[in-house]
């Protein structure tokens, strides 16, 4: 069972890597798991927000998604500092 502790824990460790470099990785349904790299952009109460680098040369928009901190507990995401190669959670 998911604590609000370790909701906690979660938000501090991004709140503390906000503007860093990291490596997303999205489980998308079985077996298919999605990498996009980006910077940690901010922290809200239940959420935070990523900005993930443009796919290629030709799609040069980059984009902004959001997951709560439940995501990393849950094991839905995992983010990894591409800096330290630490795993947040």
């Amino acid at each position: 069972m998911i604590e609000k502790a370790d909701i906690d824990r979660v938000k501090t460790l991004l709140t503390e890597n906000i503007g860093k470099r990291i490596k997303l990785s999205a489980k998308k349904g079985r077996k298919r798991i999605i990498v996009r790299y980006g910077i940690i952009k901010e922290t809200y109460p239940s959420i935070f927000l990523v900005l993930l680098d443009s796919i290629s040369d030709f799609a040069t928009t980059e984009r902004t998604v959001s997951f709560s901190y439940a995501d990393i507990l849950t094991k839905s995401i995992e983010i990894t500092l591409i800096d330290t190669k630490q795993t947040i959670m």
